[in-house]
């Protein structure tokens, strides 16, 4: 068997978190960073499993049988579980995937600090589907209760909108690429959210779900068709407000930058905690602002982004 290689993007949701399950139309990009998966044969009739971080540390491995997915060795049980779940699911879309006992080594490398939050699970997801050949969406929604907007934008090439609607998803790239977008920046806070227990808390505070999905909706429409940085912190504005005062949460900006000159918004569980920041201000101005308060990690949107376009400037 020859060397298999394959690679999925990072994602992040711009607009329509938490909603989204619900049928709310979401904003989301594929992001540069990813996950990467390579098979090759391997002695014996085992699977060994490696994951390296992004600074191509060892940080998993495992030796799984390939009789019953059971982990003969395993450096983490939890992850090990997460990795045969994956597995059983793939092998229940394909049955002829891993049938044959061949021995495998499989390398997984993440291209951003897990705790960034950016997909190391749906990343994995995807990259585990095209090993097997299947539907990516239908090994997620296997084993997950995620949107799967994560999924679209592992094989993305540029912004996407998605939408759950009647049991069926819509995903589709669009062509957003507003004049301000050099204004748009991402900024790590410092705590990676569980999304399921983020959709427990949703699930559990907000009454009028289906309301609250129009409303997201209509605001992701007016987030897109945004011809000015105004225009889109104002959606910002109106999306924090919404949802504050539907899930019970405070504003990002309220509680930790209230003397921000600019928008900010939360991403949400489903953002890695990271949040999207809006300014006119000089780039090292607000790199300085927020270094002043502990916060290191701040990217533009630009340098966020994964796209295969290449602009033409000039």
């Amino acid at each position: 068997m020859a060397r298999k290689h394959y690679q999925s993007h990072g994602k992040l949701l711009l607009f329509g978190e938490y909603a989204v399950i619900d049928g709310a139309k979401a904003l989301a990009i594929p992001c540069k960073k990813g996950q990467s998966l390579e098979i090759k044969p391997h002695r014996g009739s085992d699977l060994i499993w490696e994951c390296y971080d992004h600074n191509n540390e060892l940080w998993f491995e495992s030796q799984i049988s390939l009789y019953d997915f059971s982990a003969v060795r395993t450096s983490d049980e939890g992850t090990s579980k997460f990795i045969q779940k994956l597995l059983k699911g793939a092998v229940r879309y394909n049955t002829e995937f891993l049938n044959k006992w061949n021995g495998f080594k499989a390398i997984s490398r993440l291209e951003f600090p897990i705790n960034w939050g950016l997909g190391s699970s749906s990343t994995l997801i995807n990259n585990v589907a095209s090993w097997a050949e299947i539907n990516p969406f239908h090994l997620h929604f296997n084993i997950s209760s995620g949107s799967g907007y994560d999924i679209a934008c592992a094989d993305a090439d540029g912004p996407i909108t998605y939408q759950l609607k009647d049991d069926e998803l819509n995903f589709q790239e669009i062509d957003f690429d507003p004049s301000f977008l050099d204004h748009v920046y991402f900024l790590y806070l410092g705590n990676k959210q569980s999304s399921e227990s983020a959709i427990y808390h949703y699930s559990k505070n907000v009454k009028k779900r289906k309301e609250l999905a129009k409303k997201v909706s209509a605001l992701t429409d007016e987030a897109i068709n945004s011809n000015s940085l105004i225009d889109f912190s104002k959606v910002i504005e109106e999306h924090e407000t919404l949802l504050a005062k539907e899930i019970g949460m405070q504003k990002v900006k309220e509680v930790r930058f209230p003397d921000f000159e600019g928008s900010i918004k939360s991403l949400g569980a489903w953002g890695g905690d990271f949040a999207m920041v809006l300014s006119d201000l000089p780039k090292e101005q607000l790199v300085t602002y927020f270094a002043d308060k502990g916060y290191e990690t701040f990217i533009s949107y630009e340098d966020m982004l994964y796209t295969s376009q290449v602009k033409v400037t000039g």
